[in-house]
C-alpha cells in the first residue's frame, strides 16, 4: 500500500442467506467447516446471486456486495452514492468492523470512527458524558486525551443541558448530534458517515458538513460519506463512487458520479406518475414542457411554458383549486416556485388545465425536476415528486456569448453595471 494510501479494499464481498435463517443451516455450516479444514474453497460462495431486488432469484444466498475494489488517499473525501439497497451501508459496516466480510481484504492505516445508525455505539443506560469516554476508549484514546476534547464535543453537539442524562432519554436528533461530535472530535484517521445525518436539522447538517470539510482540509484526515443529498455530496466530496446491485459501477470526480446516478435513476422528459399521494379528487393527467414553440425545447432568454392537464371528474372550479409547481435543480435544491395561488385570475368552472407561462426564462443551462403539489379546498389532492424533468438549453442570456457556469448559479439575473473612477 502506497505511502499516501490510507485505505485499500481488495475483492471485498459479503454474502447473506435469505429467509428466516441468518447465515445458514447446520448442514451448510458443517460443509463449510469440512471444506475449510481440507483447504478447499467455501462451496456456497459459488451459488450466491447478485444484489438485485427487482428480480426473484433461484438461490438462497445473495451477495449484498461483491467485487469491491478501491483505494482512498489520506485527506480525501469520498462520496458513496446509490439507490436504497445497493449495498452502501453494508460496505460501511464492514469498513467499520461492525460485521465481517465473507471474502476479500481491507488494509487501513490508523483509527476508524463511524457514524452509521442513530444510537450506534451508545449504551442507552449511560449518560452522554459517559458515552463520550466509552467511545474514546474504543478508539484507543487515553482518558487525558478525551478530557482535552470533551468540552469541544459537548459544545458542538448542543447537548450541554442533557449531557448527564442517560442516552435512552435523548431524541433521535440529539443522539445524532452527540454521536457526530464524538466521532469528529476524537480525531480518527478515517471518519465514516452514513445517511444518519439526515435525522438532524438543517442548521446542524450545515455545521456537520463544515466540520467534515475542516477535518479533511485542515487536519488531512479521510472521510467516507454516504448520502442521498446530492448537494451535500457535491459540496463536501472530492471524489465519488457509484454502487449498483452490490458492485461498484463507477469511480470518478464527484460531478461525473452524480450525473451518472441521476441519469440512471430519473425518468427524463416523460410524465411518470407512478409514485403519487393525495385523496385523488383532482389529479394531474399529463404535463408538457416546451420553449418558444411546442416544437422547441426550453431555452433561457426565451419564453417558456408548462402545460398541466387535470382529471377533474367532480367538476371542481379554479377558486377551490391550488396548484403549486416546484422546480429543483439536479442536486435537489429548490430554484423556483410557481402557483395559481400567486396569480389574480377570474374564476373558471370545471377546470381541466393549468398553464404557467414565463416570458423570459432565467434558469441557467442544465437539468431540472418538477414536483406538483395540488390542493382542493385546502386538502391535498395530488402530490407528485420529481414527476418529470427537463433540460434548459443555453440561449445567450446576456447577448454577448458569455456564460455563468451552472456550478456557480442556477438563476440568471438581469442587471446593469456602472463603474466609477477618477477622470483623467
Amino acid at each position: 500500500m502506497g505511502s499516501n494510501i490510507i485505505l485499500k479494499v481488495e475483492n471485498l464481498g459479503k454474502q447473506y442467506r435469505l429467509g428466516l435463517v441468518g447465515t445458514g443451516t447446520i448442514s451448510h455450516d458443517l460443509n463449510r467447516w469440512w471444506n475449510k479444514i481440507r483447504g478447499k474453497h467455501d462451496p456456497y460462495l459459488k451459488v450466491g446471486e447478485s444484489n438485485n431486488r427487482s428480480e426473484k432469484g433461484n438461490s438462497d444466498y445473495v451477495w449484498a456486495i461483491r467485487n469491491i475494489n478501491f483505494e482512498v488517499k489520506r485527506g480525501e473525501v469520498l462520496g458513496i452514492i446509490g439507490k436504497n439497497g445497493a449495498g452502501k451501508s453494508t460496505l460501511l459496516k464492514i469498513l467499520s468492523r461492525v460485521t465481517s466480510p465473507t471474502i476479500g481484504n481491507i488494509k487501513t492505516k490508523g483509527r476508524i470512527a463511524s457514524l452509521l445508525e442513530v444510537g450506534t455505539g451508545f449504551h442507552p443506560e449511560m449518560t452522554g458524558k459517559e458515552n463520550i469516554y466509552l467511545n474514546g476508549a474504543i478508539l484507543g484514546m487515553t482518558k487525558s486525551e478525551i478530557n482535552s476534547k470533551i468540552d469541544e464535543i459537548i459544545e458542538f453537539s448542543g447537548c450541554l443541558r442533557y449531557v448527564d442524562t442517560p442516552v435512552k432519554r435523548y431524541s433521535s436528533g440529539m443522539k445524532v448530534r452527540l454521536a457526530f461530535a464524538v466521532a469528529a472530535f476524537l480525531e480518527p484517521d478515517i471518519l465514516v458517515v452514513d445517511e444518519v445525518l439526515a435525522v438532524g436539522d438543517a442548521e446542524f447538517q450545515k455545521k456537520a458538513i463544515g466540520k467534515m470539510q475542516d477535518i479533511s482540509n485542515s487536519d488531512g484526515r479521510t472521510v467516507l460519506f454516504v448520502s442521498h443529498n446530492m448537494a451535500a455530496v457535491r459540496s463536501l466530496c472530492t471524489r465519488g463512487m457509484l454502487i449498483e446491485n452490490g458492485e461498484i459501477s463507477a469511480i470518478s470526480d464527484v460531478d461525473t458520479i452524480i450525473e451518472k446516478y441521476l441519469d440512471k435513476n430519473t425518468v427524463r422528459n416523460t410524465f411518470n406518475p407512478k409514485n403519487r399521494s393525495g385523496n385523488g379528487i383532482v389529479q394531474v393527467s399529463d404535463i408538457s414542457i416546451y420553449g418558444k414553440t411546442k416544437k422547441l425545447p426550453p431555452e433561457n432568454n426565451q419564453s417558456f411554458k408548462i402545460d398541466i392537464d387535470l382529471l377533474n371528474t367532480q367538476k371542481i372550479n379554479s377558486a377551490q383549486l391550488r396548484l403549486d409547481l416546484k422546480i429543483n435543480d439536479y442536486l435537489g435544491q429548490r430554484v423556483a416556485w410557481l402557483s395559481n395561488y400567486l396569480s389574480d385570475i377570474d374564476r373558471v368552472e370545471e377546470i381541466k388545465n393549468v398553464t404557467f407561462s414565463v416570458p423570459r426564462l432565467n434558469l441557467n443551462q442544465g437539468s431540472y425536476f418538477i414536483t406538483i403539489d395540488l390542493y382542493v379546498d385546502k386538502v391535498r389532492s395530488d402530490f407528485l415528486q420529481n414527476v418529470i424533468s427537463f433540460d434548459v438549453m443555453d440561449g445567450n442570456f446576456y447577448n454577448n456569448g458569455r456564460h455563468i457556469p451552472i456550478q456557480e448559479s442556477k438563476i440568471l439575473m438581469d442587471f446593469n453595471t456602472e463603474i466609477n473612477g477618477r477622470n483623467e
